[in-house]
């Protein structure tokens, strides 16, 4: 396997901390236009931070899962949207090392500035015409979808006016893959949290997309020989998801410190800092920030050292990377509500990172991909009980 000369984890991290003071100064311009603003968009663009799991070969990073964790969780702790949105990017990047080389070629490397993005979610149609197929439907939280080039969504394949089966009767799922332009985008995204991802709708109506341009995420193997391309989609979803939790608990915690540390309550003689109950939430949230992030980049770093030997992830080892990354953003939940409850009337105002940090974690746990129901899934393989490995 050819050696990488990908940036190391820590350049990775000092890109995203370079952009600290652009975030942080520029997140009230992103929660009131609710999309990431032209020169924020421009700077990511130059970091190439949105590429990080496209393939070397095709212009990308081709960083690694822990890589990414830790870039995110860094933009996330400036600015939650800005996190995301890189999240979304980078995890979309991902069909760079499934997609066929002419096709990969023209998603990702005919522009290196260009950004992938779209939905997993089946929520589309689309019937084999040829080489090609005809999609149409309507994905819900688009995100980022006002500055990328590329947009994928799922559909549900159709041959003969039925729905193709594979093996057990699941229904065929594709995420076809097309230009940002000819979806139509409808401003829906007026929300509480990541207010600045600009998750709008998108749509598209009897678009015609080559089958070369498609992948299926439950039936296609990669092409690029990459440890990266081993680990599942969805688990890799997850864990940006849970990296932007992570920045956010980290936010709130250095938040809540800096304001105890020079707010004395009303009808108090001490520093909020003083008071043992905040000393005692601060520790708390410490300790859950730190610990769930051990065991997420603990999981993922020994799920990608046994992919870079060339094994396959077996359905324990997907159970244990959504495990972790669904706990991750319990931990971190939990983490920011300590920290917004310590920081009190303070904590309401819309000036306070706190309540935007409140905000963001509240909307990133409603995300499917580390719902509650992940831990079932889960639990159901860690008993032993028969779990089909397409849902991990």
């Amino acid at each position: 396997m050819p050696t990488s000369s990908a940036p190391s984890t820590s350049e990775l991290v000092q890109r995203a901390r370079a952009l600290y003071p652009l975030l942080d100064s520029a997140s009230p311009r992103i929660e009131s236009e609710r999309r990431l603003p032209d020169d924020v968009v421009s700077a990511l663009k130059a970091s190439r931070l949105f590429r990080l799991c496209v393939p070397e070969r095709y212009a990308g990073l081709e960083a690694s899962p822990v890589a990414m964790v830790e870039v995110i969780a860094e933009l996330a702790r400036a600015d939650g949207s800005a996190g995301w949105c890189v999240a979304i990017g980078a995890t979309s990047g991902l069909l760079g090392g499934y997609l066929a080389d002419a096709d990969a070629k023209e998603v990702y490397a005919s522009d290196p500035d260009s950004v992938a993005g779209g939905v997993f979610a089946p929520k589309g149609k689309a019937t084999t015409d040829g080489d090609a197929y005809r999609a149409s439907g309507r994905w819900a939280f688009a995100s980022g979808v006002t500055h990328c080039s590329w947009l994928m969504g799922g559909c549900v394949i159709f041959e003969d006016g039925k729905p193709v089966l594979l093996p057990g009767g699941v229904p065929d799922s594709r995420l076809v893959v097309f230009r940002a332009e000819d979806a139509t985008v409808h401003d829906t995204w007026t929300v509480s949290g990541l207010c600045g991802t600009g998750s709008h709708d998108m749509e598209i109506t009897n678009l015609v997309v080559p089958r070369s341009r498609s992948v299926s995420l439950m039936s296609d193997r990669p092409r690029v020989d990459s440890p990266l391309y081993k680990f599942p989609v969805f688990g890799c979803l997850a864990a940006g998801i849970a990296a932007v939790s992570l920045g956010l608990a980290r936010r709130a915690i250095d938040e809540l410190v800096e304001l105890a540390g020079g707010k004395t309550p009303a009808a108090s003689r001490r520093l909020l800092v003083e008071r043992p109950t905040i000393q005692l939430q601060i520790a708390e949230a410490e300790a859950a920030e730190r610990s769930a992030r051990a065991f997420l980049v603990g999981t993922i770093g020994e799920i990608y050292e046994h992919a870079s030997r060339g094994h396959e992830m077996d359905v324990r080892q997907r159970a244990l990377l959504r495990l972790a990354a669904t706990s991750t953003v319990i931990q971190s939940k939990r983490a920011v509500d300590a920290m917004y409850e310590a920081g009190g009337g303070s904590s309401i105002y819309k000036s306070s990172p706190l309540q935007r940090c409140f905000r963001d974690v509240h909307t990133a746990s409603q995300h499917m991909i580390v719902s509650s129901s992940t831990l079932e899934l889960a639990g159901r393989v860690l008993a032993g009980v028969e779990t089909e490995a397409w849902q991990l």
